[in-house]
């Protein structure tokens, strides 16, 4: 995996994916941004959202449920002392779907949090204390 950060004035910077995708980052205005784009630990969290996110859709799927729609609310804490690393992430998923099984969706949320989601794992070895949480609600 690659990726390439270049600067491209004041506190902005744009990412370019290996796989050719990119993002503008950016600093809050005290710290010499400008509010064009999104703050680099905004980035680590949703990150992590997608990360997690993808492992449930994936486990559902291949569990034949039929999701409708799958989004998942992060909140996180941050030390307040520098550097101001995450100490608290919680996920909490919402899983929408016609005869969803929640035995299933619990079933996926956990495989994603202790077996298969890099991000989180990689989180949790650094200290993060990480919960996860899930609501199944039948689509109309």
């Amino acid at each position: 995996m690659q990726a390439t950060v270049k600067w491209l004035d004041g506190a902005a910077f744009v990412g370019e994916s290996g796989s050719g995708h990119s993002v503008v980052m950016d600093g809050p205005e005290n710290h010499g941004g400008r509010n064009v784009g999104i703050r680099p630990m905004e980035m680590i969290l949703i990150g992590l959202g997608g990360c997690a996110s993808f492992d449930v859709m994936s486990i559902l799927k291949k569990a034949r449920q039929q999701v409708v729609d799958c989004k998942v609310d992060l909140e996180a804490e941050r030390a307040d002392a520098t550097p101001a690393v995450f100490t608290k992430i919680n996920l909490k998923f919402l899983v929408s779907g016609r005869g969803l099984k929640e035995a299933q969706v619990k079933r996926a949320v956990s495989l994603s949090a202790e077996k298969y989601c890099s991000a989180s794992m990689m989180m949790e070895a650094a200290g993060v204390e990480i919960t996860h949480s899930y609501e199944v609600v039948e689509a109309i």
